[in-house]
């Protein structure tokens, strides 16, 4: 796949309604993109035992988007190989008490990935530039003195890029997607949610409140990645009205980045070898032992 079509340029302005959600890069079908994904999800689980194994970066899956944009099927999909001991999904709710009682990135400082691992934050710290711009009666609560308050969306982009640039430094690798989603195909499967009894349980009789402020959403999107998509942690528009597509491109960014770190088993050195031929030479001898 040809990522250009996907990633905001740092330093560059973009205009999201350039981006078509309905975009599928040449992939005629479902079948084709599904081949691709199967693939991809072979190739990401090799990657993952030596990133494991290297112990040296970890690897920062953000996830951002409107409800029903498939963000949980693309985690269950995406991910369906790797192993579960080095994979963790955290889901960012509405913050608690004591989230509240902290500052905005600590609750997602947290809950970074350890070295090896692959963390999912299926929302992030981007809600703090997104629904809370929305409805800013959210700021209140958490209680800031009022000069934090002063230009405080452009301070919260620079405290965004300088813990990325931080995360970046230090080994942890970060992937940032926008599953986009237009607002006819997020009508469609939210009435799919409440005409089928299986699905009625995903229904929020808040989804169809917050579409009234889609315009809004867009807009706060659109300037979080003018200002937060840079050399180190650039921001991956993906069209998000076939689900079939949104989870292969998912794939083969994560995949090709992966592929990108140049990852190795670990050499062991001289001594540890050593101690490898003892350990095999005793191995060995149990054996011869135990004919006698």
């Amino acid at each position: 796949m040809n990522h250009e079509h996907f990633i905001v340029p740092p330093g560059k302005k973009i205009r999201l309604k350039d981006y078509d959600p309905d975009f599928t890069d040449g992939y005629k079908d479902k079948e084709e993109a599904s081949q691709k994904l199967r693939n991809d999800i072979e190739r990401l689980a090799k990657y993952q035992e030596v990133l494991y194994a290297q112990n040296t970066y970890a690897l920062l899956v953000v996830l951002q988007a409107m409800d029903t944009a498939g963000k949980d099927g693309t985690i269950r999909h995406v991910m369906s190989g790797v192993n579960p001991q080095g994979t963790q999904v955290h889901s960012f709710k509405a913050p608690s008490g004591e989230e509240l009682d902290h500052d905005y990135l600590w609750r997602s400082s947290k809950a970074l990935p350890e070295r090896g691992n692959i963390g999912i934050f299926n929302r992030s710290y981007y809600e703090e530039v997104l629904v809370v711009r929305v409805h800013p009666e959210l700021l209140e609560l958490q209680r800031l003195p009022p000069e934090a308050k002063k230009g405080i969306w452009k301070h919260r982009f620079e405290e965004i890029n300088n813990f990325e640039k931080y995360l970046a430094r230090n080994g942890i690798v970060v992937l940032k997607f926008f599953l986009n989603i237009s607002k006819e195909e997020q009508k469609r499967r939210l009435l799919a949610r409440i005409d089928t009894p299986e699905k009625n349980w995903k229904f929020s009789f808040t989804d169809p409140i917050e579409r009234t402020f889609w315009d809004q959403y867009m807009d706060c999107y659109e300037d979080a990645f003018n200002h937060t998509s840079t050399e180190h942690a650039p921001w991956h528009i993906i069209p998000a009205d076939n689900k079939w597509f949104t989870r292969a491109a998912v794939a083969d960014v994560i995949v090709e980045k992966l592929k990108s770190l140049k990852l190795r088993y670990p050499v062991l050195s001289k001594e540890q070898r050593r101690h490898l031929l003892e350990a095999r030479a005793l191995l060995e001898n149990e054996g011869s032992k135990k004919k006698r």
